[in-house]
């Protein structure tokens, strides 16, 4: 399943380079068209997650979001280059979910994004992370892209899970030893190189190459 977001970002070249970067991380996205219909197009796309500005032609981003908050708990991200305290202090009085601040971080949009996500739909029973198309279904334990499905071992969810969790930042191998271990999974450094080697393995047999990238003497990317 693709989550589906929704941009309310008056600047056309902003709502593009968003729609860009969620649809390369596996998402569905749409912008607003029409600023004196907001409400209309919300309803209609039914969006899992909104990213939302605060200065914008009509109402502005406070004011929407207490609109869609009379209707819908559906997490609500302001993405806004109004950073003052008392902007922020609103947009959580408000029932925001997170205050990011332009220019923005990717990483830590996508992070905010997917964290936001899990929270809000863990519930459904269908708990599925996704980047560049390729879904990770932690509960079933498989992989899925393009309609082709791999099936993983309990240490191969978990380092997915780790590398699908901080998509675009590199994951040291200590970093990801360390968190293993926590889970009580046994991984040291040659157990961690041969799971990833068999999860490269998995993904080329449904059609995914260069997913993970080795970062040499730093760690492993998702990009």
């Amino acid at each position: 399943m693709k989550h589906k977001i929704l941009i309310i970002e008056d600047d056309i070249t902003i709502q593009q380079q968003l729609k860009n970067l969620l649809t390369g991380n596996g998402y569905a996205a749409e912008g607003v068209t029409d600023f004196t219909a907001v409400m209309e197009q919300v309803k209609a796309y039914e969006p899992h997650l909104i990213l939302l500005d605060i200065k914008l032609p009509g109402d502005d981003g406070f004011a929407i979001c207490s609109q869609i908050r009379a209707f819908s708990d559906m997490p609500v991200i302001f993405v806004t280059s109004s950073n003052t305290d008392m902007d922020e202090l609103n947009s959580i009085m408000l029932g925001g979910d997170a205050f990011i601040t332009k220019p923005y971080n990717t990483a830590i949009l996508l992070a905010k994004i997917s964290a936001l996500l899990r929270r809000a739909y863990a519930s459904d029973g269908q708990e599925v992370l996704t980047c560049h198309d390729v879904c990770l279904h932690l509960e079933g334990s498989f992989v899925e892209h393009d309609g082709q499905r791999a099936e993983l071992t309990k240490n191969e969810v978990k380092i997915l899970y780790y590398l699908f969790s901080h998509a675009g930042t590199i994951c040291s191998r200590n970093d990801m030893i360390d968190f293993l271990w926590d889970s009580r999974l046994y991984v040291d450094d040659n157990a961690l190189s041969v799971n990833i080697t068999r999860i490269r393995e998995k993904l080329s047999g449904i059609g995914v190459t260069d997913f993970i990238k080795t970062k040499h003497r730093q760690g492993y990317l998702l990009s």
